[in-house]
């Protein structure tokens, strides 16, 4: 069974596509794929802004709780962008580990991801009126425990604050596989050396992470909707690949 970690706010609306022909790709090969919307996104409870990082976390723990109780089967997590981020965290809330990870183009920390995100704030105004120091006014804002609207979302402090302390990095626990798919519009094909640095981290304390590049274009942010062929079979084959060695 495999359960979704999603990526964050605008990604998400532009990822639907490619979320859901995997998420059928996964079923017809035989897997239970659980997808929830988080609180505040999609159809689920509440607005974007009553979310914080720890209440996604809540939300993802129920939902693992929920699978292992209803299919007897061993979990595989999937992460994709920032909910890379949440999958690693919820590593350490999880009372049994996963036998696997799949990762999808995971960002190296949770500052990044903030930091793009407010971006579009901050561009969208210059539009209007350029301003010195704008990022650093937001930040500040958030971090006083206000909330800002990017994007037509009303970021909250608790979720900006959560997530912009979140690393993608190695926990000291027992040992997990996992497959790190990493699109590539070069030629040839090939992992960035970022990448393979931080799959390293992981492999250094015992982990065994597999990075992996496929050819296909950053449909998470792409203007228009895009889809990755190439990445549906090969996260396919990761997934079954992960349950074979249980």
């Amino acid at each position: 069974m495999v359960l979704l970690a999603p990526p964050f706010a605008e990604e998400l609306n532009k990822s639907r596509r490619m979320l859901a022909e995997q998420a059928r790709a996964l079923a017809h090969a035989g897997c239970a794929v659980l997808q929830i919307d988080l609180l505040g996104c999609g159809d689920s409870a509440g607005e974007f802004e009553d979310a914080s990082w720890q209440a996604w976390l809540n939300d993802l723990a129920r939902a693992a709780a929920w699978l292992r109780a209803e299919i007897d089967a061993p979990l595989v997590l999937w992460g994709v962008r920032a909910g890379c981020l949440l999958a690693s965290d919820l590593l350490t809330q999880l009372p049994l580990a996963p036998v696997g990870l799949v990762f999808w183009q995971p960002p190296v920390d949770g500052k990044s991801v903030l930091h793009q995100f407010l971006r579009l704030r901050v561009y969208g105004d210059a539009l209007v009126k350029p301003a010195a120091g704008a990022m650093q006014s937001l930040k500040a804002e958030l971090q006083a425990g206000a909330s800002v609207v990017v994007a037509g979302y009303q970021l909250p402090a608790g979720l900006a604050i959560g997530l912009e302390a979140t690393r993608f990095a190695p926990l000291q626990r027992e040992p997990i596989r996992g497959c790190w798919l990493e699109l590539s519009s070069k030629t040839p094909v090939q992992s960035s050396p970022a990448s393979t640095r931080t799959a390293a981290a992981w492999n250094d304390l015992g982990h065994h992470i597999e990075v992996r590049a496929v050819a296909g274009p950053a449909f998470w942010h792409s203007t228009e909707i895009e889809v990755a062929p190439e990445l549906l079979p090969a996260t396919t084959k990761a997934v079954l690949g992960l349950l074979e060695r249980v």
